[in-house]
């Protein structure tokens, strides 16, 4: 099954370090922090509980202190949500990216969703 939905990427300058900043994106205990309910994890498999539901997502790839990519269980198989750390060459400032794909109505709606839970990672995270 194709894809309709489309890829957009949102950028967050964060101040702290890439290791952990990595440590909430990338383990249970930490995406449990802004992420989900509840977060467990099982043979690559993480399990994210909202509400009394679980939606299942297999890491697809991974770099330490640099990526995270996610494929939600039940979507295409081209689909997939990132979680990506870069530094700015300008600046030297930590930045988190953020890709995911969604419906093209739904792109704002879900930008908007990604700023809250990211404001929750900031608030965590002391920022």
């Amino acid at each position: 099954m194709k894809t309709t939905k489309q890829l957009y990427t949102l950028e967050y300058p964060v101040r702290c370090s890439p290791s952990i900043l990595y440590e909430f994106l990338s383990t249970p205990a930490g995406l449990g922090e802004w992420f989900a309910d509840k977060v467990d994890e099982r043979d690559n498999i993480f399990y994210f509980g909202w509400n009394g539901s679980f939606d299942k997502a297999e890491v697809m790839e991974s770099e330490e202190d640099r990526f995270i990519r996610f494929h939600w269980m039940e979507s295409p198989k081209e689909e997939f949500f990132e979680f990506r750390i870069e530094k700015s060459e300008v600046t030297n400032q930590t930045i988190l990216v953020v890709k995911d794909f969604a419906e093209k109505k739904e792109v704002k709606d879900q930008s908007r969703l990604w700023d809250y839970q990211v404001k929750e990672l900031f608030h965590r995270l002391g920022n």
